[in-house]
């Protein structure tokens, strides 16, 4: 990282994980072009775990490259203008993707995403019959993640 001064260790890395409201996935598809999309995740040991559709650009891109990377920004960056400077706190995630086909273990993603988005809702505790069949679940297998801040007076 150029920006010595700005790196953060893995905790805080982690910690910025945990409190960022969405994470944003970048994937390579077949002609290599880049493609980058918002997901939901959730979190368990230096495993990351997301959904989507069955079939689509995604789940093309997953099938194709496994390799990812996972941004994501602790609740927003804001534009300090006396200083001209942004203000944030970051984290970045290098890894490889896996599809779950195991039932067992896309139930237990699919609770852990519920825990996390809306552990209130009463469906956060089921079974997920409703959705497996038509749910990709992956498993993303973090192997390097670095931490970035620039935080001046965030107010």
């Amino acid at each position: 990282m150029r920006r010595t001064d700005r790196e953060r260790g893995q905790d805080f890395a982690w910690d910025v994980l945990k409190k960022a409201p969405y994470a944003t996935l970048s994937m390579t598809d077949r002609q290599g072009r880049p493609y980058a999309v918002p997901v939901n995740f959730a979190r368990e040991g230096n495993y990351l775990y997301i959904h989507c559709a069955q079939a689509g650009e995604k789940t093309d891109c997953l099938n194709h490259q496994p390799q990812v990377c996972v941004t994501c920004v602790e609740g927003g960056a804001w534009v300090d203008q006396p200083a001209l400077t942004t203000r944030y706190a970051s984290a970045v995630m290098l890894g490889k993707a896996e599809e779950l086909t195991d039932e067992a273990d896309k139930v237990k993603a699919l609770r852990l995403l519920c825990m996390r988005l809306a552990p209130e809702h009463p469906r956060s505790h089921g079974d997920f019959s409703e959705c497996r069949g038509k749910t990709a679940v992956w498993r993303i297998t973090v192997e390097q993640i670095t931490g970035k801040a620039n935080p001046g007076r965030m107010e």
